[in-house]
């Protein structure tokens, strides 16, 4: 009994450790709320050491970006709700300013379903040249694939992925609570720990 017991335990110390899961379980990345409500994500959950589902998202200069192209360099993937709220603000001028040097290393990015003119915009404003903004305004298609669409108000849950060189999640968390930040520096820690 004690040896199962300690096999849990060492199973979920790997799945934490070694895979990157931030640790809530697995299935608690799946409970969200916003303003203390629960919402219901759409499409199936991003797993750790599963590769990130196939998108081609617009850039803010509606250029065709292939999710796949990021691949070659270790990835940040910043989702966000929308740009044009305080929290998302936050959580993109962190991404930016205090990455700790990985925007010379690796690929630094924000999802959300603005349109790519709100993002140039918010971008401009912000002077941020170093993150890539996409949208996924169009179809949603990025939200449906990894899982992160929001039923209710079709906008994106608050998420923060660390992708390795060949496109695989090593580092996953979706906030539970829409209005609070990711913790940015524990992913951003991990990303150069790749």
């Amino acid at each position: 009994m004690k040896a199962n017991r300690w096999r849990g335990v060492g199973l979920s110390l790997y799945f934490l450790v070694v895979l990157g899961i931030h640790p809530a379980a697995a299935d608690e990345l799946r409970r969200v709320v916003s303003r203390g409500k629960p919402v219901t994500l759409m499409g199936d959950a991003l797993q750790v050491g599963k590769t990130l589902p196939e998108a081609v998202l617009p850039d803010n200069s509606l250029t065709m970006v292939d999710l796949k192209s990021l691949r070659g360099k270790v990835t940040v993937v910043s989702v966000v709700p929308s740009l044009d709220t305080p929290t998302c603000e936050k959580q993109t001028h962190i991404l930016s300013e205090e990455n700790g040097g990985l925007d010379r290393t690796a690929n630094l990015v924000t999802i959300s379903r603005d349109l790519p003119f709100a993002q140039k915009r918010f971008s401009k404003e912000a002077k941020i040249g170093n993150v890539l903004f996409l949208s996924d305004y169009r179809d949603a298609s990025f939200g449906k694939a990894a899982g992160l669409l929001i039923e209710e108000n079709r906008l994106l849950a608050r998420a923060i992925i660390v992708l390795d060189k060949e496109g695989v999640v090593r580092y996953l968390e979706v906030v539970p609570d829409l209005g609070q930040l990711p913790k940015m520096k524990e992913a951003f820690d991990f990303a150069k720990s790749l």
